[in-house]
Parts: structure tokens; C-alpha cells; sequence
């Protein structure tokens, strides 16, 4: 049997207690199969994000240990940031890379959902490509109001209860969303201004539900610490949404109210054609070919000889 390979993106409702950040991350350190790529706190946001690559078994091994630790620090009823969120343990996206289908992906985020249900007890909802109603594929739609708003309506209107686990919320954890996706690339654009108004609007601007880009969710959020805003997105397709096309968006529309773009970040992985489509665009080079890049075309003759 082929080797399966997935990435696995869990995202922590904790950002600011170091102590908490590292029990949590320790979690995916030194278990065989299991590959941290990244990990990324942010005060602001309130939140952690683990990269991780490896099979499937292994990474849903860990994920059960994370989400165990999660659960004994952090309480929901006292959590701030400025990132939306419904749990401690908040999403966790499972994304085919080698061996597997994506379909196959759909199946593993719905069994290890009673899974995770059962050993942490915290209720479980599914998204994206493993919603099991078609309002749920987006994980704003689940998110609505966040915890403050959820843990009420899970319990008094059915069209919220969770997919698995009963009509309530864990009472300190909340709930986790899984689901089964494609591979997402979290890009943040700051702001050189105070007014997270702009920020909102552009957000507002530039993404789907509003009527922006079709694969781009999108908030406008205050960096307090910095004094500065920002336009933070989850570009859900990179190949139809690409991140030059993004970033001039937002800079054009940050022109209207005199504002610059100070900085991009990129949270988490990328895929690298994703940075060599805005390299190509930003270079103006005709006709570029990523078989052009060097590395890539001596993995790609590694990999042909390794099989």
C-alpha cells in the first residue's frame, strides 16, 4: 500500500501564555509519522497555529494529546482575541497530500469527529469539503457569533447543534470544527493606520461573501500592541485567487483613504507555487515555467528515483 501523507492545520484558541503555547506544541514533537513543520502564536489574534505533515494515524494520535492539553488550560467563558473562534481547540483541517483522496480525507475527518467527541467530549461540527449540509461548508456560517452567541443557540435552535455530540457546547472548550480541504493559505496584509475601520471595510471588499473574490474569507482587525490595522485572510484557492492579484486589491483600495500597505505576512505554510505566481507577476517574466526553479526540478528527479 502507497504511503499516505496529509497536512493537518490545527488552530489553538491560545496565544499569549508561553507556558500553555509550549505543552501544546510539545504534543506534535517527537512522534514517528508525525512532522511539525511551523508553529505561530499571536498575541493579537489570541492564537496558535501548528503546521504538521505525516500519516494519518500518527497526526490523529497527537491531535487527541493536543486537544487534552488544550482543554485543561484554556476556558472559553474568559478567552479574548481578536481572531474569531467557537473552542479551544478551534478547527482542525485535514488536506490530502500523497496516497490519499480527498475524498478518503472526508471519511477521516468524519471518524476521527466521534473520535475526538468521545475522548475529549467536546461536540464536534464539520466543514468544508466534509460538511454534511451544504450552510455548514463554511466555516464562517458555523462560527456565527462565536462562543458567546453558540453556546446558547446550540442548545435552543436546531440548525445549530453539532454534528456530533449533544445539543450543548463543552463547557469551558466550546466546540471544534473539522472538516476535509484543500490546501489554504493564511495571508495577512497590514496597514500603516490606527482606524480599524478600514481594515473592515476593505475586508469587506475583497471577500466572497460580500461579493469580492470568490476563494478569499477576509476580517479587518486592530494590532493593538502595534498600533497598526489589518486585512487578514484565508485564500481558500490560491490557483484561482492568486496573491499578487489580493495584495493589489487591497492596496488600491487602501489608496482611497490614504493608507499604505506597510507589510505582508504569510501564517503558516505555502505551497511554492504560490510564491513563484506573485514572483512572476511582481519580475515580469514572459512565459515563466516553475520547472525553471532549480530545486524543484532536482526534487522532482530525487523523487522519480526514490520510487
Amino acid at each position: 500500500m502507497a504511503m499516505q501523507l496529509i497536512e493537518c492545520v490545527p488552530n489553538f484558541s491560545e496565544g499569549r501564555r508561553q507556558n500553555v503555547i509550549d505543552e501544546i506544541v510539545s504534543c506534535f514533537k517527537d512522534k514517528k509519522g508525525v512532522y511539525l513543520l511551523d508553529s505561530r502564536a499571536d498575541e493579537d489574534h489570541n492564537r496558535l497555529v501548528i503546521s504538521l505533515v505525516g500519516a494519518p494515524a500518527p497526526i490523529q494520535d497527537a491531535l487527541i494529546e493536543a486537544a487534552k492539553t488544550a482543554q485543561k488550560h484554556i476556558d472559553m467563558n474568559t478567552h479574548q482575541g481578536g481572531h474569531p473562534r467557537i473552542g479551544a481547540v478551534d478547527v482542525i483541517p485535514f488536506t490530502p497530500i500523497k496516497g490519499i483522496s480527498m475524498e478518503e480525507c472526508i471519511e477521516l475527518a468524519h471518524n476521527f469527529g466521534e473520535r475526538y467527541y468521545k475522548e475529549t467530549g467536546i461536540p464536534v461540527y464539520f466543514y468544508e469539503d466534509a460538511a454534511k449540509t451544504p450552510e455548514r461548508k463554511r466555516l464562517e456560517v458555523i462560527r456565527k457569533g462565536q462562543y458567546e452567541v453558540l453556546k446558547d443557540e446550540a442548545q435552543t435552535n436546531p440548525d445549530r447543534k453539532p454534528d456530533v455530540g449533544e445539543a450543548k457546547l463543552h463547557p469551558t472548550a466550546g466546540a471544534t470544527v473539522i472538516g476535509a480541504r484543500k490546501f489554504l493559505v493564511a495571508f495577512n496584509i497590514n496597514l500603516g493606520t490606527s482606524d480599524v475601520q478600514i481594515a473592515k471595510k476593505i475586508a469587506n471588499a475583497v471577500r466572497s461573501s460580500s461579493g469580492g473574490f470568490a476563494h478569499v474569507k477576509g476580517i479587518g482587525l486592530a494590532l493593538e500592541e502595534r498600533g497598526i490595522v489589518q486585512v487578514s485572510m484565508n485564500l481558500v484557492d490560491y490557483e484561482k485567487n492568486s496573491l499578487y492579484r489580493v495584495l493589489e486589491t487591497v492596496r488600491m483600495e487602501a489608496k482611497r483613504y490614504g493608507v499604505e500597505v506597510i507589510e505582508t505576512e504569510v501564517y503558516g505554510m505555502i505551497p511554492v507555487g504560490a510564491i513563484l505566481e506573485s514572483a512572476a507577476y511582481y519580475l515580469q517574466i514572459a512565459d515563466f515555467d516553475p520547472g525553471q526553479v532549480l530545486e524543484l526540478q532536482l526534487l522532482d528527479l530525487m523523487g522519480e528515483r526514490a520510487e
